[in-house]
């Protein structure tokens, strides 16, 4: 009897420690996802700034500039992690189109602000990558645990599921690249 009441006493100490592990990892997950966030924000807040400084010299550029505005809407729009990474792609492509126009205009690729926004959007692009992979690794520690014997037993008892990861669209290699920034 003594030592079935410590077998019970074990599985349930041990029970306790799986499922406080989970929502630490959950935890850290949404942390790291409001990181994300805070971020594409930034993102999206430089964009219009930059367009408006584009548009100054290539006023006959209106489709780029419409391309950029819809895909940033789309971009702000998404809530999953898989509709972010297709309209972070959309965004990205349209970004290049700009950076592309700007390359035409010599006097615009001098100008002060137009080269701090772009020191800025590229800063932001590296955190932006950096942050994903900080909750990418979160959330494959969280699947993994989801997965795993005998972690997963407590898993589908409090139905602990698996979280979305945050990656680019296999299909567009050319997003997987930052917007490349020339000065």
């Amino acid at each position: 009897m003594k030592y079935i009441l410590i077998a019970v006493g074990v599985i349930v100490v041990w029970a306790v420690f799986a499922y406080n592990s989970f929502i630490s990892l959950i935890n850290r997950a949404k942390e790291a996802w409001s990181d994300i966030d805070v971020q594409l924000k930034r993102r999206y807040d430089l964009i219009p700034n930059l367009v408006n400084s584009v548009k100054g010299y290539a006023t006959h550029e209106k489709s780029v500039f419409e391309n950029v505005t819809a895909a940033r809407a789309a971009a702000i729009g998404a809530q999953t992690p898989e509709e972010k990474g297709k309209a972070e792609n959309m965004l990205t492509g349209a970004l290049k189109s700009v950076f592309a126009v700007a390359e035409a205009y010599p006097d615009l690729k001098a100008n002060t602000n137009f080269i701090e926004l772009q020191r800025e959007l590229s800063d932001t692009e590296n955190k932006i990558q950096s942050a994903r992979r900080f909750y990418n690794s979160n959330v494959r520690a969280l699947n993994t645990k989801v997965d795993s014997f005998p972690s997963n037993i407590i898993a589908s008892m409090f139905k602990f599921g698996h979280m979305e990861l945050f990656s680019l669209d296999e299909a567009d290699a050319a997003a997987r690249n930052p917007v490349e920034v020339k000065f």
